[in-house]
């Protein structure tokens, strides 16, 4: 996997101060996207365990909440396993740390057999993630005033609630807000 950059002090793409991880490689090529240069899975550089000691680091200071991954888009199933890999790590290191996803495809998609990213390392990847926002960005759908999320059909999913209750949980800010 391929990465096209790291921002180690994020607060546009999750809640309070976060590590930001952009990684290549994008099929869904949304019109209207904000970083269409990742969509090359060859784009950046490739992502070594340097550059996982690099993100373990940037976690460690104790105002730092949590871990965002996007892109690109993490859930391609190329990107699946290295992104799996890293998240096992990070919650074994920092497992009161958040961990933020970022995806064009919709939750309904990644359970689906049928589509490219259901792969055999999607569930344990979702079991790992705190909030998943889904769905492609769509441009007719923009709305500035929307928190951490370019489009109006994209959801901020509450990943824990949702496998627990089998039924799509919304994060809620003011629930889960710190």
């Amino acid at each position: 996997m391929n990465y096209g950059t790291i921002k180690k002090t994020d607060i546009a793409n999750g809640p309070g101060v976060r590590v930001s991880l952009f990684v290549s490689g994008c099929r869904n090529h949304c019109e209207g996207c904000f970083q269409p240069e990742t969509w090359d899975f060859n784009y950046g550089d490739p992502f070594t365990q340097q550059t996982e000691d690099e993100i373990l680091d940037a976690l460690s200071p104790s105002h730092i909440r949590g871990l965002t991954i996007l892109g690109g888009d993490p859930m391609e199933p190329e990107n699946q396993p290295v992104v799996l890999n890293l998240l096992k790590k990070i919650k074994e290191s920092f497992p009161a740390k958040d961990v933020w996803a970022f995806t064009g495809f919709t939750w309904e998609l990644l359970h689906d057999s049928s589509c490219r990213a259901n792969t055999e390392y999607t569930e344990e990847l979702l079991s790992l993630i705190d909030v998943l926002v889904d769905g492609p960005f769509i441009l007719e759908k923009k709305d500035l005033r929307l928190r951490f999320r370019g489009s109006s059909n994209q959801r901020l999913i509450d990943v824990r609630q949702t496998i627990d209750s089998g039924n799509i949980s919304l994060w809620d800010d003011g629930k889960n807000g710190r």
